[in-house]
């Protein structure tokens, strides 16, 4: 179990330091089977939403384990970024946290000294299903020093600090969360909007300068608009949602022809 979280966490680093975009999804429903069919569908890693989706942290071990069982990388989107948040989901085994609604710098610095073992932090040491309650405790030692730690730019206040943040040795990506974002613009969910696609357009050159790999949330599936975004430079990808999927794939077809 550690050697294959060794080997899927310096894979999509690999890939990222290459700027290969590396694409994965989101995890809105809390049910292990939907998780384990998204995690057969060639992502490279999969994110747990506890910030929007209908998932405790009792939940994540069987969502995490399902997960693994297809391959992809679990992370696990915190409510907050807390002690207690931060915590409980490395300790239940994710592989690495995204961080929602970072405002500066320091909150990304607090968030990986939450996460990580003594010396790199100061989360709690012990049994947990992470290390499996023990049994690979001496291996994971290693992994506790580094968990992929992704934050969230979604505020206008986060890109006030962003030189600052994209210098954070520790910070494995950046990713633009759109709603959050556009929102915080005073325009909703414009994301045709001039102050909106001009404050994307900063965020990601000022990520290339500090050659820190850029992401981006695409919620509505498109492969059109995905292709451009990785010839845009984005390297992290969440391709939209579990629940997104089902709700456009399960229309009655003949329903949607008479429309």
């Amino acid at each position: 179990m550690t050697k294959s979280k060794q080997k899927s966490l310096a894979y999509l680093r690999s890939k990222l330091s290459s700027k290969t975009s590396s694409i994965g999804s989101w995890i809105q429903i809390n049910s292990s089977d939907v998780a384990e069919l998204m995690s057969y569908s060639k992502y490279d890693w999969l994110v747990i939403d506890m910030e929007h989706g209908s998932i405790s942290f009792s939940d994540l071990p069987n969502l995490i384990r399902s997960i693994e069982l297809g391959g992809a990388m679990p992370l696990v989107r915190v409510p907050e970024i807390n002690e207690r948040y931060c915590k409980a989901a490395m300790d239940a085994g994710a592989y690495g946290l995204i961080l929602p609604m970072v405002k500066s710098a320091e909150d990304i610095i607090q968030a990986i000294n939450f996460s990580c073992w003594p010396p790199k932090g100061k989360r709690g040491v012990g049994f947990s299903r992470a290390n499996m309650y023990g049994k690979y405790f001496e291996e994971y030692k290693k992994l506790s020093q580094k968990p992929f730690i992704v934050a969230q730019i979604e505020n206008k206040k986060a890109f006030e600090d962003l030189d600052q943040i994209l210098q954070i040795k520790d910070l494995d990506s950046i990713m633009i969360g759109p709603y959050d974002l556009a929102a915080s613009l005073g325009k909703k969910v414009d994301f045709e909007s001039k102050i909106f696609k001009n404050m994307i357009n900063k965020i990601l050159s000022l990520s290339k300068k500090f050659n820190m790999p850029c992401g981006i949330h695409q919620v509505k599936p498109n492969e059109k608009q995905l292709k451009k975004y990785i010839s845009s430079g984005y390297s992290f990808i969440a391709y939209s949602t579990d629940a997104y999927f089902l709700i456009n794939s399960s229309v009655n077809p003949l329903v949607k022809e008479a429309k």
